[in-house]
């Protein structure tokens, strides 16, 4: 009880600003950011703060597990994301620009150049029709990939999805996006997407891949209330030299008619096995796939209850390597998570929230004061407000 009281204590004296802001050539909710000018352009900042107390690793241990990529320092307070945008959007042609910090590009961009790695977005956009909405953007730009973006105040629970961490939260490339909706009746009920991106979640192609990757999107909203969504990859994140491709499948269903709201997603993905020395080391592909199940309710304006229930399954270490095969871990990353938050909205620009979650392995593979074990448990709480 000391330490939940000392977790608490610490997030409610963090000041932080956040904005509810996506990429505008994305198929998510509409952006709210406050205008400049009449000229179509605005301006807007993010800024999240957290502290995560992490009940199974031992206190010397700065950083939650290995397959977490937000929120990811452990026992200090920090900024997971926080950056300042500029958007440009006319009749013809639009444009982001948004520059980040945190420690969520710290580790989600550990691949890249120093250059990119305080980029968030940075894309233009030229509208294809002057009766149809079609555009062609290219730069880099939020994934299109999953229910789930960086941007925390636009997700349902406070920490990402063990899916959400292990697949692309931007993609660098080219996009084609047409939705059915006309000037007459925009926000059509159907969109469709076709990338060509540089990779993974890669902004600086992988050496020794002369790519490049294929993404798509079919997104179907019968309602304000349902969206359905359909998304691939198929590509790859080897070498040439292992001739490994890579084909992946993100499905959702997010269901919202009232106070009571569902999020249904099923991923899997295969890597072909790998060429070695010019064969292949054997038929067929290492698999992985990951169901999750978000239920929130909202019993008034000021209060959100979320809880979630999630496995991710990868028993080759495909996406999250755990030293499979060896005598102490012979089953990979096979591991449950739940997951429960309560938000209170402070104001319409002010949110604070905490949460609880917790793993459960197949194997040890969560470090404790003792050496391994197979659970993990945290509490995080953040602070935001938009400006």
């Amino acid at each position: 009880m000391k330490s939940i009281g000392m977790t608490v204590a610490l997030s409610t004296f963090y000041v932080a600003a956040m904005a509810q802001v996506t990429d505008s050539t994305t198929t998510s909710a509409p952006a709210q950011t406050s205008a400049t000018s009449a000229s179509g352009l605005t301006v807007s900042g993010y800024v999240e703060a957290y502290y995560v107390h992490d009940f199974t690793t031992p206190k010397t241990i700065q950083e939650r597990p290995g397959f977490l990529y937000n929120f990811k320092r452990n026992r200090e307070v920090n900024v997971n994301l926080a950056f300042l945008k500029g958007a440009y959007v006319g009749d013809r042609v639009r444009a982001n620009l948004a520059i980040q910090a945190g420690t969520y590009p710290q580790y989600n961009y550990a691949a890249e150049q120093e250059l990119i790695k305080n980029i968030f977005e940075a894309n233009a956009g030229v509208k294809l029709s002057r009766n149809r909405d079609l555009w062609l953007d290219a730069g880099i730009f939020s994934s299109h990939i999953g229910f789930e973006s960086a941007i925390g105040k636009d997700c349902w629970t406070l920490t990402r999805s063990i899916v959400a961490e292990n697949s692309p939260y931007y993609l660098a490339g080219a996009k084609l996006t047409y939705n059915t909706g006309t000037p007459d009746r925009p926000n059509g009920k159907w969109t469709f997407l076709l990338a060509v991106v540089n990779g993974w979640q890669r902004v600086k192609r992988l050496d020794g891949y002369s790519g490049p990757s294929l993404s798509t999107q079919i997104q179907y909203r019968p309602s304000s209330a349902v969206t359905l969504n359909w998304s691939t990859f198929f590509g790859s994140d080897r070498p040439d030299s292992l001739s490994q491709r890579r084909m992946y499948h993100n499905l959702y269903a997010i269901i919202q008619p009232g106070k009571v709201g569902v999020t249904l997603g099923f991923d899997i993905g295969a890597d072909r096995k790998p060429r070695i020395e010019g064969r292949r080391v054997g038929d067929g592909s290492y698999v992985w796939y990951t169901p999750v199940a978000i239920l929130r309710y909202s019993p008034g304006d000021k209060v959100r209850l979320a809880g979630r229930v999630e496995y991710y399954d990868d028993k080759n270490g495909v996406i999250i390597p755990t030293n499979t095969g060896t005598p102490d871990r012979p089953n990979g990353f096979q591991t449950w998570g739940y997951s429960a938050n309560v938000d209170y909205v402070i104001s319409q620009q002010a949110l604070f929230r905490i949460e609880a979650r917790t793993f459960n392995s197949k194997d040890a593979i969560f470090q404790t004061s003792n050496g391994f074990g197979r659970y993990n448990t945290a509490l995080t709480t953040s602070l935001a407000v938009s400006f």
